[in-house]
């Protein structure tokens, strides 16, 4: 007996040792494999709102945050003070010498001033009046009630981030010849001091980079509008790689539609409020150097040259922001097309067409007519649902060639040959004031 109580005693601990180690809720590998994309799309969902944060943040700095009647005060009161009291007053003080012409033209000077703070007014009115209506996430089409943020997350972030980097790439450029022409033109127009010449040149700069700021975050903002609807474009081809169902593809491109008419309807009066500024301030300056009676060098004229190349660049990230979304909208068509041929030409329809020809000619060899009767020739069920098949897709294709898309002003798509049309008006209209300013005089021989 005390040899079996003692080997029971110790066989109890051999026992209870393996259920210790177990552990009490195993995760399975099908456990681990479901919550990762679940984090994933949480992570990339915080991303995005920071993103978006970080965007808003900026855009209230520059004063398009008028949510309340204080943003809206401090913005327009910085705006009249930073943009146009402080560069008016200085070239209304430094123009008045007798050399001053030789390097700085006052006609100039307060042309390009009214252009730049028309063009940033502008700019404050559209953009605030759609963020004070709409709020960052829907004036961007980013709205968590859309049921595309968890699936664009990742695509909405990558485009934000290359509008920001646009951003930066085409404003260095610009404030630095523009700090270079201004310290040029200080070392051989300087003041009573250096003093007051450097602080000359920090406020002529930091008002033009002011209101070149303003300008061209909004034509940027107009920029990545565009820039993530194409997302949405891009999804859709792959919609029709996947499904079959005509009426998807049909409520799908009408959302689709009603984006791009939205856009158009928001930003109509801004693209051509920015146009008609561009344009005049450019025939503006055109009058102003062909009748200028002195010689127009790089240092009386050069504000000139700076000041155009960031209107003309703010106008033409718009107009190509808007050609782009409009060529991929109308481009749904010739997809849908491809489509269309393939699934009309496809390996089951040829497969059905084989199969009725071969037992047509296996009936009819042989000697019997009687088998021309059981000849399992297509039913007209099938032939029905066949005939259906492609009149629906037949008439989805004509849906996308009659309703194009795009962006639109008042009617005109803003495309490649809406821009070439632009391009020759405004080359007729250049012409036209060189022709009437400008006079060549020449001598006769003896």
């Amino acid at each position: 007996m005390s040899d079996h109580s003692t080997t029971q005693i110790q066989q109890e601990p051999k026992q209870e040792t393996p259920q210790i180690k177990t552990p009490l809720l195993p995760i399975t590998p099908n456990q681990t494999q479901n919550l990762n994309p679940q984090i994933q799309e949480q992570e990339q969902a915080t991303h995005l709102h920071k993103t978006l944060k970080r965007l808003e943040l900026y855009l209230i700095v520059l004063g398009f945050d008028q949510s309340s009647v204080l943003r809206f005060g401090v913005s327009w009161i910085t705006f009249l003070v930073i943009g146009v009291a402080f560069p008016v007053v200085i070239i209304l003080l430094t123009t008045n010498c007798s050399t001053c012409g030789l390097y700085e033209i006052k006609g100039f000077e307060l042309v390009i001033v009214v252009s730049h703070a028309c063009l940033a007014a502008v700019a404050l009115l559209c953009v605030s009046y759609n963020l004070r209506k709409y709020g960052v996430r829907k004036f961007l089409f980013v709205d968590q009630y859309s049921g595309y943020v968890e699936r664009f997350s990742k695509e909405y972030v990558q485009k934000i981030s290359e509008s920001i980097r646009l951003f930066v790439l085409w404003v260095l450029p610009c404030i630095t010849l523009k700090i270079a022409f201004e310290s040029i033109r200080v070392i051989y127009m300087h003041q009573e001091s250096w003093w007051k010449s450097f602080g000359i040149l920090a406020a002529l700069t930091f008002s033009w980079a002011y209101v070149n700021f303003i300008y061209l975050s909004s034509c940027i903002v107009f920029h990545l509008v565009c820039s993530l609807q194409i997302i949405h474009f891009d999804d859709y081809g792959r919609l029709l790689e996947t499904e079959t169902d005509v009426l998807v593809f049909i409520e799908e491109h009408a959302r689709l539609r009603h984006d791009l008419s939205k856009i158009s309807h928001r930003f109509r009066i801004y693209l051509l409020l920015v146009f008609a500024i561009v344009t005049s301030s450019q025939f503006a300056m055109l009058f102003e150097i062909t009748e200028f009676s002195n010689e127009v060098t790089f240092m009386n004229g050069g504000y000139f040259a700076v000041s155009s190349i960031a209107q003309v660049l703010g106008l033409t990230l718009c107009l190509n922001a808007a050609a782009k979304i409009s060529h991929r909208a109308q481009g749904v068509a010739g997809i849908a097309t491809r489509w269309h041929a393939l699934a009309s030409c496809g390996p089951d329809d040829t497969s059905h067409m084989r199969l009725s020809n071969r037992l047509i000619n296996d009936a009819s060899s042989e000697s019997d007519l009687e088998a021309m009767n059981y000849t399992p020739l297509p039913t007209n069920t099938q032939l029905t649902s066949y005939l259906s098949s492609y009149h629906r897709r037949q008439a989805f294709v004509m849906y996308l060639q009659n309703n194009p898309g795009g962006i639109t002003l008042y009617g005109w798509t803003v495309d490649r040959s809406l821009i070439n049309t632009i391009f020759f008006i405004e080359l007729s209209l250049v012409l036209f004031v060189l022709g009437r300013t400008t006079v060549f005089t020449y001598e006769s021989l003896p």
